[in-house]
């Protein structure tokens, strides 16, 4: 278990390679945003992983509405 209740296997993680693709942007804007901290990554040897929920969650946030 997770500091939030989840449960690992209801985890899922993604690369930086498809992360880059679902949000259209490069993998070098993802590396920036994983470095700057403004989204969550694991590190696993020499590459990183992000939790899809992570990904779900900055999205969320970074919407802007037309209100």
């Amino acid at each position: 278990m997770f500091g939030d209740g989840t449960a690992l296997e209801d985890v899922s993680f993604l690369t930086v390679a498809e992360v880059a693709g679902v949000m259209r942007v490069s993998k070098m804007t993802v590396y920036r945003m994983v470095h700057s901290g403004e989204i969550s990554a694991v590190r696993v040897g020499r590459s990183f992983r992000v939790p899809a929920k992570a990904v779900r969650e900055y999205l969320s946030g970074a919407y802007v509405g037309t209100d």
